[in-house]
């Protein structure tokens, strides 16, 4: 049934970074829609038809970044990570004491993704309902039409779920806009119907779209993209959050049908595992994902590319080639160059979805995505903004380069030197830096800028400061400076995404990223983490239906998932007796693992919630080095300190984003969620 008659595009039309064959020239308003066209004449040209899709796409971006600037993706920084830009700290202050709903001030940075979602949703409705009239698309085209704007609007229902738990599912025929706003009030659906939903759409999706994309198209939804958000859907709701959480028994709609399940049930982690292995059966069968690794390199003399530092010896891993040791690959580099621009989206095998360069030149959009988070996380002195830090505690949690925990109460307080070299092998670090940053596992390196790493600037013109050696003590141009934002909280910095070409001044650029939205080690990390919750046996068909999975907790299909991820950072994997045999140590070591693995790819701000770990971890006083301290002070700067204006807490209310007043209003049939203000 037709929604209405006409159809006019009143938006500005953006598009995803990487260009699309069926949009090279991008969606000209002026040009294609300058005037009201029925549906008729849209969906019969191919042209428009695929400028369409590319508008349904364009809904991902801005707000629905998942890895950006603050302004758009706030959720990237949870425990781990901070912010310094927007009143000294005061944006990430409010942010993480809650204060961002209807009222408060920054709040249009975190309301704005409601009504792009729901836009881009019924765009891709009536997409799905039109694109049959195509008579220039092959029926071939016209299915992977289908499958992509069924990707799309499935996908933002996934992030409407993240954010702000059970949402409306809107009429997949399109709502009848010429109807009144009374007419067009939707009430929430439950939780569990919302992950089933995404489950359902992305399964039949999974069925239209193909399994590779060209380079240019690299941006696009595929078969394994949209098994993988099922997965992710189906693991969201297994988990306490959602699955027999008696916190949340006054979450409900205006009905009284409670949202979120009141009564636990397993079998929703066997459906997590089984989705989950659908992924993984893909990727061997059809060779289409794997972990990047860069291999060993022992002939290099370059600082920036340094030869391979073995990792410590260890009797079995150590004399394997990857997947089951790391005899033949470097595992900082393999780490490094996931993130930092190394590799183009296509030359990454483990890259299940990506928006590509998630940024446009649009102004409606602005670069906001990984290359503009790069440019905050760059010194002042290589033309950055130098406002992002590590916690200590996510600091802390790095393991040592055997594997062991790091313990800041057993740590060497000097600092590297030609005296010490031998007492450091595990690292490339230059004299000057404080011991507790020497021989950790090589993640570490590639992800924290502690005080004495090198930023290498390769990029700037000659007779100017490359393979500079930055400190954050007070004084020096990259420490604290009162009256400007421009210094690190933490006194520790960000390396990830971090290119050795990248600088922001002197005649140099900054490497362009590709977003990480889903990436395999997700897909394998979930899988153990599904399988570890389970006590009984379960048989569950695939999702094509080729065969049946006997999902149970297995030690052998659980390390399938965690070894590959060890072997790829360099570390050992967890003992058997110890770890693997043991729910509640596997448990607590899954955690650790995905908070190291997944640092700053908003990650933990979502799993915290979905834990429910939240009230913990995210109340926890943040710690950091006593940026007062200058470098006459060196040792006291290391001393852990509170960072008084950076403090949070955490409140039920929370777990979910509030729905906004002028939403309330509108749709009689929504409700607030808990403990944000219903304005009845």
């Amino acid at each position: 049934m037709k929604t209405r008659k006409y159809i006019l595009l009143g938006a500005v039309i953006v598009t995803l970074g990487l260009g699309v064959t069926s949009c090279t020239d991008y969606l000209d308003v002026q040009r294609y829609f300058k005037e009201q066209q029925t549906e008729d004449h849209i969906f019969e040209d191919k042209d428009y038809t695929l400028q369409w899709l590319s508008y349904c796409y364009s809904a991902l971006q801005g707000d629905n970044l998942e890895i950006g600037h603050s302004e758009v993706c706030p959720t990237n920084f949870s425990d781990d990570m901070v912010f310094n830009e927007g009143g000294n700290g005061e944006r990430y202050r409010k942010f993480k004491l809650g204060e961002y709903g209807y009222g408060y001030a920054y709040s249009d940075h975190y309301i704005s993704s409601w009504a792009k979602s729901y836009e881009g949703i019924r765009q891709s409705s009536i997409l799905i309902n039109n694109v049959d009239k195509n008579l220039d698309l092959t029926p071939a085209e016209i299915t992977d039409v289908k499958g992509q704007a069924r990707f799309v609007r499935a996908y933002l229902y996934w992030l409407l779920m993240r954010k702000y738990g059970p949402v409306p599912i809107m009429p997949e025929e399109g709502a009848d806009y010429t109807e009144s706003y009374d007419n067009l009030s939707f009430p929430r659906n439950t939780y569990d119907e919302c992950a089933e939903y995404i489950a359902k759409e992305m399964l039949q999706a999974a069925n239209e779209l193909v399994e590779k994309r060209d380079n240019v198209n690299i941006a696009r939804a595929t078969k394994g993209a949209a098994l993988a958000v099922r997965a992710k859907a189906y693991l969201f709701a297994a988990s306490p959050l959602a699955n027999g959480n008696k916190e949340m028994a006054d979450f409900m709609d205006k009905t009284g049908r409670v949202l979120i399940s009141q009564t636990y049930d397993e079998t929703k982690w066997a459906k997590a595992a089984a989705a989950a292995r659908d992924v993984i059966e893909l990727a061997e069968s059809r060779n289409l994902y794997r972990l990047y690794t860069a291999s060993f390199r022992d002939q290099t003399t370059d600082e920036a590319y340094p030869n391979t530092i073995t990792p410590p010896e260890h009797s079995v891993y150590s004399h394997q080639n990857f997947p089951n040791g790391w005899q033949d690959i470097d595992p900082f580099e393999s780490y490094r160059s996931v993130f930092n621009g190394e590799l183009y989206a296509a030359e990454n095998p483990e890259l299940i979805f990506t928006r590509g360069k998630n940024a446009s030149s649009n102004s409606e959009v602005k670069d906001l995505g990984v290359t503009d988070l790069a440019k905050h996380q760059l010194p002042n002195t290589a033309g950055g903004w130098n406002v992002h830090g590590v916690t200590m505690k996510q600091c802390d949690a790095y393991a040592m380069a055997d594997g062991k925990p790091f313990d800041r109460a057993t740590c060497r307080k000097e600092f590297t030197s030609d005296a010490n070299k031998d007492d450091h092998p595990y690292d490339h670090l230059r004299n000057g830096v404080f011991f507790e940053y020497a021989n950790r596992e090589p993640r570490f390196y590639a992800s924290v800028a502690f005080s004495g790493s090198v930023w290498y600037c390769l990029s700037a013109r000659e007779n100017v400061d490359k393979y500079k050696q930055i400190f954050y003590y007070r004084g020096h141009d990259d420490g604290r400076v009162n009256g400007n934002e421009r210094w690190i909280p933490t006194g520790i910095g960000v390396m990830k995404f971090i290119h050795p070409e990248d600088c922001n001044n002197n005649e140099g650029k900054v490497i362009d990223k590709i977003d990480t939205a889903i990436r395999y080690a997700d897909i394998l990390l979930m899988y153990a983490e599904a399988l570890n919750e389970l006590t009984g046996t379960y048989q569950i068909a695939s999702w094509d239906g080729s065969t049946t999975y006997t999902i149970r907790r297995d030690v052998v299909e659980m390390r399938r998932g965690v070894k590959p991820v060890r072997m790829r950072a360099g570390v050992p994997d967890y003992d058997e007796e110890e770890v693997y045999n043991d729910p509640v140590s596997f448990r607590k070591h899954l955690k650790h693992e995905r908070q190291i693995e997944f640092f700053a790819e908003n990650q933990r701000f979502w799993d915290l919630r979905r834990w429910k770990d939240a009230p913990v971890d995210e109340a926890e006083q943040i710690y950091g080095c006593n940026t007062l301290m200058n470098e006459a002070h060196a040792l006291q700067f290391y001393t852990p300190v509170r960072v008084p204006y950076l403090q949070t807490a955490f409140s039920r209310k929370q777990y979910f984003w509030p729905i906004t007043y002028d939403e309330l209003k509108r749709n009689k049939n929504m409700t607030q969620a808990p403990g944000w203000e219903d304005y009845d």
